[in-house]
């Protein structure tokens, strides 16, 4: 009994354990990801046209700039 106690704490067998269970939870993501509906958002309107103001810091509409 105490040699395979020896043999599941092995580096061998830890990685053979820490790899089944990335397959598994690579294959439950799978199917979650498989579960999704994407659902398209609709187009803007009246929204800034171009780059997302938020993500470079312009706030700029009509040539006013505005802090918020």
């Amino acid at each position: 009994m105490i040699a395979k106690e020896k043999d599941s704490n092995s580096p061998d067998a830890v990685a053979a354990r820490i790899k089944q269970a990335g397959e598994r939870a690579n294959q439950e993501a799978e199917a979650r990801r498989a579960g999704e509906q994407l659902h398209p958002l609709p187009p803007e309107r009246g929204g800034p046209k171009g780059p997302e103001p938020t993500r470079y810091g312009d706030w700029e509409k009509k040539g006013l700039i505005s802090d918020f």
